[in-house]
Formats: C-alpha cells, structure tokens, sequence
C-alpha cells in the first residue's frame, strides 16, 4: 500500500506541474509568444496527468480494501496510515488463525477464537520452537491413536489370515513319497481323517528279526551286507548294527500269544535288531518298505561308529557260565 500511495504522491506531483503549465498556456493563448499547437500540447499532459492520479487513487482504495481498512480515511489521517494492529486484525491472518484452531483441535489442543493470534503464539512460544511443540502433540494426538489402533487391528486380522491360510496346506513332516492315498481331489476332509502314507527316502533301515541263540556275538556298530530278493543278489547294500530292540517280536505284537493251559514249552524267540544302511543312493536303487532281505554280519571285523562294540546287555560273570560261547568262524547270518 505505501508503494500505490508513493505512485499516487508523484501522479498529484505531475499534474500540479501539468496544471501549471496548462494555466500559463491559456492565459498566453491568442499572443505571439503563445501558438495554438503549444496549448493543445499542454492540454494533453493535463489531462494524461489528472488520468494517471485518479488510477492512482483507485490503485490506494484497492489496497486499502483488502486490507479491511476503510477506503476513505478520516479528515487528519493519511491515505498510507495504518492501524498498529493491523497484522493482527487481518482477514487473511484470523483465516489462518481459525486453520490453526482446526488443526490444533485435531491434535487434542483447543484454543479460545477470543485469543489474538499473537497470544496464540506466545503461548506456543512458552513450551518452545513450535515444530517440536506440534510434533510432541502429534504423537499423543487422538487421531494418531485411532490410527494406531487400526493398524493394530490389521496386524491382528493379517496374522489370523495367514494362520487360516497355512491351514489349507497340509505339510508332512517328512519329505518322501506317497506309499497309500485314501483321498481324491474334490473330497472333503475330517478332522483325523489319513490322507496318505509316506515313505521317506532317506531314513532307511532294516530290521532283522534275529534268534536270540543268535545275538550273543552281536554287536552295534558291526558292518553287515544285505541281500534283497528283490534284485536278485545283484545289488549288495551295505550297512552297520545301530541297536536292538528291548523285547521280542511276539510281546511286542498287537496281540501277544498267551499260554492258557499254564503248561511251559521253551520256544526260540526272535529280537529285532536294527542295521542302518550306509552309502545308501535312493534315486540309483530304492529299498521298499516290507521287502525280504538277508543281511550278513562280520563279526570278525571291529565295530564302527557310535557306541561302537556295546551289547545288548551286560555280560555274566564268569563262574556263573556253564559252558563257553562258540563263534562262527566265518560272517554271520
């Protein structure tokens, strides 16, 4: 504004000169030292001038109503005066203040519109920089703990969908292949309900349904070969004695045979003794669950591997053996 009255002040500057030049050129019009062309000339800055003051003046007003101010001041006030609390009293500045009592409100602080923004501002001054005020209030702001909460709520829902999700996989524990499917695509599934049995292709072993007039010159760690029917004596596999069993085949039956009579028959029983296989390649010759085969074990070789040379069980004391163990001079069947 004080630039437009500036223009204005030199507008009145210009005319008063084009005016005084206008007069003097009307009172000389009609003498020798004053032709007609000369006065038509200063006619024309005069009006130009008088033209330039009045856009001038409408350039002040224009100002002067945006400002809020009244386009015509009092009689002893100056176009270019304004009130000292004019930056206070502002239309665009109490516009930004009711923003800022929005924005405040939506951080969970209110203010008074009775308040002027520089006492708005100064209490914001009181607690520090304002940047670190409103980002102090945003963390604690009721809109940013709804919307923490529903992102917690999410969370909840996506780890509940990618639990339900996991539960239309049915994973086994064990890779391998499929020995028994009981179920066809488009079948609907029971709690409980056996889908599928599984062999695995690695965890091989072989149990060898031993006598027990046979363990006595077993022991882990032993090697052995196995001769399957399946290949004909073709393939040997080889392998060593991982373990026995803690009881016969006939007491651990589903259904173990039992004496009614009372009367006792001594009858040979067999014990299960586990050899693991080593070297063992399930995609060059695969072993199948139930297969017959004949293992060979070297006794007269040293045992291997863990707890390499243990027996089934303890050996008895010697004056209690009434007769002495004979061993087979060559591999064990």
């Amino acid at each position: 504004m004080h630039d437009r009255v500036a223009a204005l002040d030199k507008a009145k500057a210009t005319l008063t000169l084009a005016q005084a030049d206008f007069d003097r050129a009307k009172q000389l019009l009609g003498t020798p030292a004053e032709s007609r062309q000369v006065y038509d000339r200063y006619q024309e800055a005069f009006s130009t001038a008088s033209a330039q003051v009045t856009q001038a003046l409408a350039a002040v007003r224009q100002v002067r109503a945006s400002l809020g101010l009244p386009i015509e001041p009092d009689r002893d006030e100056d176009l270019g005066q304004v009130p000292p609390n004019l930056d206070q009293t502002f239309s665009s500045v109490l516009e930004a203040q009711a923003d800022l009592i929005e924005s405040a409100a939506q951080l969970g602080v209110n203010h008074s519109y009775d308040q002027s923004p520089k006492q708005m501002l100064d209490d914001f001054e009181k607690e520090g920089d304002v940047d670190r005020v409103f980002a102090k209030l945003t963390e604690e702001a009721p809109a940013v703990k709804q919307a923490e909460a529903k992102i917690e709520v999410a969370k909840r829902e996506l780890a509940e969908a990618e639990l339900n999700l996991r539960y239309c996989d049915i994973v086994a524990e064990i890779d391998g292949v499929v020995t028994r499917r009981n179920i066809n695509p488009g079948d609907y599934v029971q709690i409980g309900q056996n889908l599928m049995a599984i062999r695995s292709l690695t965890d091989i072993w072989v149990d060898a349904n031993s006598k027990e007039t046979e363990l006595r010159d077993l022991r882990i760690g032993q090697p052995v070969h196995l001769y399957l029917d399946m290949y004909g004596g073709r393939q040997v596999f080889k392998g060593r004695i991982s373990g026995f069993t803690m009881g016969t085949g006939s007491t651990l039956a589903l259904l173990p045979a039992e004496n009614a009579t009372g009367n006792f028959v001594k009858v040979v029983q067999r014990l299960p003794v586990r050899i693991d296989l080593e070297g063992y390649h399930p995609d060059k010759n695969p072993l199948f669950i139930g297969t017959s085969v004949v293992p060979y074990v070297y006794i007269d070789k040293p045992p291997t591997g863990p707890d390499a040379g243990k027996f089934l069980q303890t050996r008895a004391p010697d004056a209690q053996t009434t007769a002495s163990p004979q061993s087979p001079p060559g591999p064990h069947k």
